[in-house]
């Protein structure tokens, strides 16, 4: 097995592990990090993003295992709280999961792209700072006081993800404050929502490129599966002790610094990236 290619596979696990749940866009990460290091072809990458991206979400899988299973368990109970929990996470689902069957492969035809990603990086960056000057209204402090509205308008937020460098958990996060739910509550419902919308999203790529799996590749995908596992849950624990002292402001200068990076170096042809 060729070391470079492993030493690649780690990286992008590493990548997509620590962009998942953070607002800066893991799908625009992965672009331009397999950009760079010239990373498979395109429908082999392709399988390869989904394989790393089953790691992360598990690690939440992992991470709010006991409520998962309090979960699964109030529903065969018949527990009302339970059944609000997952009737909310199934409507904040369904949006982006219509709009992603429609139009997702066209997305991916025209904008999933180096230069595409800048752009949405930077529009995401000014929007995360316009929503962190708003006065924060918090009605909600629980993801348990969350109403079908609440999670329908979320579900809505997260529609704009499907635009690559925009970012799932920042569209959902930030979609989040201004509808009302408190820092905390935004980001572990972004969580629980990747849950379905990742699965569901890897299913289909699995389904959809199966013929480009190879059994020589198991341990490139198995390199990037298990750092994108460690890396994402690393990063959601730090993620809940950080928000619960500090805003997302720190991101969107990021978002802003990094997007303008890609453009001037595309601009000054001192980077030859995808547009």
């Amino acid at each position: 097995m060729d070391f470079l290619l492993l030493l690649q596979a780690f990286v992008m696990g590493l990548v997509e592990g620590i962009t998942e749940f953070l607002p800066i866009s893991s799908t625009g990460h992965l672009i331009i990090t397999a950009e760079l290091l010239g990373f498979w072809t395109k429908e082999k990458r392709d399988v390869f993003e989904v394989a790393i991206q089953l790691g992360a979400i598990l690690s939440v899988c992992y991470e709010y295992r006991e409520r998962l299973i309090t979960v699964i368990q109030g529903l065969f109970q018949n527990k009302p709280e339970a059944w609000r929990f997952s009737i909310n996470v199934v409507i904040a689902f369904v949006p982006a999961a219509i709009l992603g069957f429609l139009f997702l492969h066209a997305l991916k035809e025209h904008f999933f792209n180096a230069i595409s990603v800048a752009i949405a990086l930077i529009v995401g960056g000014f929007i995360i700072l316009w929503a962190e000057k708003r006065p924060h209204t918090i009605r909600i402090e629980s993801v348990d006081d969350m109403q079908p509205l609440d999670a329908l308008k979320v579900g809505l937020a997260q529609c704009a993800a499907l635009f690559p460098g925009t970012s799932r958990s920042g569209a959902t996060i930030i979609g989040g404050l201004l509808f009302g739910l408190s820092r905390k509550v935004a980001a572990e419902f972004s969580f629980f929502l990747a849950i379905p919308t990742m699965f569901a999203a890897t299913f289909y790529d699995v389904y959809k490129n199966r013929d480009a799996f190879v059994a020589a590749d198991f341990p490139v995908f198995a390199v990037g599966f298990i750092v994108s596992f460690i890396s994402a849950l690393l990063v959601i624990r730090a993620l809940m002790r950080y928000i619960s002292k500090h805003d997302f402001t720190a991101f969107a200068y990021y978002r802003i610094v990094f997007g303008a990076f890609i453009l001037i170096s595309a601009a000054t042809g001192w980077m030859s990236w995808s547009a």
